[in-house]
């Protein structure tokens, strides 16, 4: 562009601003801003319309703000129009053009702070609605006017500053703002202090709002908060104002030392006893209470040489609360002389006055009371050996009277004694045995007894002591181990099974029980030849035959022995049935029916049939013994059938009778009048089983064998038989020292038994 271009651009761009939207102004000027200007060798370009300004809050409306013009057609020829924010767009109406004329009004009163400048767009088009220019921008800038208040970012501004304090020191800031315009002096902002109640001990940086100290001698104890009225002002200092509080609050600092109210102080206390509070020791500190500046800490610094005194903070107060944390003794000293001194929790300044009474003196009165006795040793423990008779000392459990001066006599009583074991002499206190104490008390506790005596002296009011007596009960070894059962089965072949667990047990406590030692009686050395015995841990050891066995009851004899001092031992009885086993190694079902038959009557001789032996095992016990048939109306059913017959077959056959047609049934049918053959008796031990069985279905079947309701009697076995009767299998334990009269408890399957074995009860009803 040259440079007559530039100057011709120039001189047209200051014309405008001089001019355009000058507030006052009848005519608006005219631009004609698709006006080009010729220049060789150049394209020719449109005019910039430079921005129009207009001041906010203008309320002269409509305003007229400028005319544009095309010079393409004549007036009248040519349509304007204006489009962008404040036409069409939001907010919209504030500007306006006439279409003929091109002239810009200004419709309503503009805010700067909401809208600063407005971008427009001016189209010229002929009547038939051509294009006769291409668009062009029209830019209107608002003018900002000082029509808005400073104002503080909060109402009250707070600050802390440490009493004592430097000049200069920062305490805190306060900040305001202005809506106008920050690039003009409608928002340039200047801050003050207006009143601060008092000498001028701060001051604020009128630009930054910075409030500091400006003079030494803050004191919290003189003026501990100031409260400051602070000013705003717009236009540097010279417009709108505004004004806030700022409240700044004095720390406290320890420049202030604490002091007893008084010199000397003068208590009493009571003696032997301990946790009570003695007196108060009063101090004052002028620091901030509750503070650690203001907190007392008190120390005793001579007088108290065993520490039976000690002095606490009462939180609310600050006073020292002097108390007694041993027991004070008057006959050994009658009054404490205590200097203590005082200081704060937090160290003192180092330019604080010291404390004039700092330190004071403490004088504490003992006062003599009538003080319980005093057990010398207390608890008192001795020991005793298990079993001790009556009579037997077991300890002087005696006590003294600390109040020397006034001698009194003592007495001693029981206080606790749950056993009634003790007996104590009043006058002595010494104790003794007055029964034997029975290892199984309850109130014997890991092997300790415990006791409670009292010593009493014979003032008014008496005073009382309780001592504690711990006998400690000496485990004594009087108790032989036994076997724990002492019945069993196994198998009858080495081979087969496990062998039989034996336990033991010992009522005697460690060290007089367990280990035990197992051995087959010494006495009979032919129980060696055919069972072996061996340790399995410290309680058990395994029975296992040497070689086959005969099966049937076996009564063996072994030797316990356990680990006490001097050792104890028994003898003891062992009966193993020897049965038939399966290849797993257990005994076949009906040997071990028979097992628990023989061991049901072997608990039942040692208990002497206690009724507690089937309490909560009966539902096991018919899971456990099979019901091979039901037993009937028992021996006044003999007109049914002949049972001489069968106790006593061998005798009919060598006299030679005839057996005859054998009775038969009374219920038995017509049609089966002839009975079967008698059966030939088992040969060896091992078919005893399968007779049994075959027997069992005759009942169903034979007429001539006795009734369903009569008892099969199985006692005689035939002659010469190895595997003997049942009736003989426990012959040798003496059955008529035994007691079976629980067998009526067990219910009627054991009706029977009971019957055989014990007498009936004449209140029992019969159980067939």
């Amino acid at each position: 562009m040259d440079a007559k271009l530039l100057l011709a651009l120039g001189l047209l761009a200051q014309s405008l601003c001089l001019s355009v939207g000058v507030p006052g102004l009848r005519r608006p000027h005219t631009l004609f801003p698709w006006h080009r200007v010729p220049a060789p060798g150049r394209v020719r370009r449109a005019w910039v319309i430079p921005p129009i300004s207009v001041s906010e809050n203008h309320k002269r409306l409509p305003f007229p703000l400028v005319q544009i013009k095309s010079d393409k057609q004549q007036l009248g020829s040519i349509i304007y129009s204006i489009q962008g924010p404040g036409v069409d767009e939001e907010p919209r109406g504030v500007f306006s053009i006439d279409k003929f004329t091109g002239k810009v009004s200004l419709n309503a009163v503009l805010d700067r702070e909401k809208t600063d400048r407005f971008r427009l767009r001016a189209f010229a088009l002929d009547l038939g609605g051509s294009t006769l220019e291409e668009p062009t921008d029209l830019e209107i800038v608002v003018v900002d006017q000082n029509d808005n208040r400073p104002v503080f970012r909060q109402e009250v501004f707070t600050g802390q500053v440490l009493e004592g304090t430097v000049p200069g020191t920062y305490v805190t800031r306060a900040e305001a703002t202005d809506a106008d315009d920050p690039e003009t002096d409608n928002a340039a902002l200047r801050y003050s202090i207006l009143e601060q109640g008092g000498p001028q001990l701060f001051s604020i940086d009128p630009h930054t709002g910075e409030i500091r100290t400006v003079q030494v001698g803050l004191d919290r104890e003189v003026v501990a908060v100031y409260n400051l009225t602070l000013q705003v002002a717009d236009m540097s200092g010279d417009g709108l104002t505004a004004t806030a509080s700022a409240i700044i609050t004095l720390e406290d600092v320890n420049d202030n030392a604490p002091e007893f109210t008084r010199g000397q102080f003068f208590l009493e206390a009571t003696e032997a006893v301990s946790g009570v509070d003695v007196g108060r020791l009063e101090v004052e500190d002028r620091d901030l209470p509750g503070s650690p500046n203001w907190v007392a800490r008190f120390t005793i610094l001579e007088g108290d040489p065993d520490g039976q005194f000690a002095i606490r903070t009462d939180p609310r107060t600050n006073e020292g609360v002097l108390s007694v944390v041993k027991p004070l003794d008057y006959e050994s000293r009658e009054r404490y002389d205590l200097k203590v001194a005082v200081q704060n929790e937090a160290p003192l300044q180092a330019a604080a006055p010291r404390a004039e009474r700092g330190q004071a003196r403490v004088s504490v009165q003992v006062r003599d009371v009538n003080e319980a006795p005093v057990f010398q040793q207390n608890p008192l423990r001795t020991s005793l050996a298990e079993g001790a008779a009556p009579g037997t000392s077991v300890a002087t459990f005696s006590a003294r009277d600390p109040d020397t001066q006034q001698p009194q006599r003592l007495s001693y009583s029981k206080d606790y004694d749950p056993e009634d074991w003790l007996q104590v002499d009043g006058a002595t206190g010494r104790v003794q045995t007055q029964r034997v104490l029975s290892p199984a008390s309850p109130f014997l506790k890991d092997g300790w007894y415990r006791a409670i005596i009292l010593a009493r002296d014979d003032a008014s009011p008496p005073s009382t002591a309780t001592g504690t007596l711990s006998v400690e009960i000496l485990e004594v070894n009087d108790h032989a181990p036994e076997l724990s059962p002492p019945w069993g089965s196994l198998c009858s072949t080495p081979e087969q099974g496990s062998g039989l667990l034996l336990g033991a047990t010992d009522e005697d406590l460690p060290p007089h029980g367990a280990p035990f030692h197992f051995q087959l009686s010494p006495r009979l050395p032919e129980l060696a030849q055919n069972w072996s015995l061996s340790q399995v841990n410290v309680s058990h050891a395994r029975l296992r035959p040497r070689l086959q066995v005969q099966e049937g009851l076996h009564r063996l004899s072994l030797l316990l022995q356990d680990s006490g001092q001097p050792p104890q031992q028994r003898e003891q009885p062992l009966n193993v049935t020897v049965c038939r086993c399966g290849l797993d190694g257990a005994c076949l079902p009906g040997a071990a029916a028979l097992a628990l038959l023989v061991a049901l009557l072997v608990r039942c001789r040692q208990q002497s049939c206690d009724k507690r032996l089937l309490h909560g095992l009966q539902d096991d016990l018919r899971d456990s013994i099979l019901n091979y048939d039901e037993q009937g109306g028992g021996e006044e059913d003999q007109d049914a059938y002949d049972m001489d017959q069968l106790r006593h077959p061998a005798e009919l056959a060598a006299l030679g009778a005839p057996l005859g047609r054998p009775s038969l049934r009374r219920d038995a049918p017509f049609s089966r009048s002839h009975p079967q053959a008698p059966r030939v008796l088992p040969s060896s031990p091992s078919d005893i089983a399968d007779f049994i069985n075959e027997g069992l279905e005759a009942v169903d079947s034979d007429p001539a064998v006795p009734p369903y309701d009569t008892a099969l009697i199985y006692d005689y076995e035939g002659d010469g038989s190895v595997a003997g009767t049942l009736s003989s299998i426990l012959s040798s334990l003496g059955d008529e020292d035994a007691d079976y009269s629980c067998l009526w408890d067990w219910g009627p399957r054991f009706a029977r038994l009971a019957d055989l074995y014990g007498p009936r009860e004449g209140t029992r009803e019969e159980a067939f």
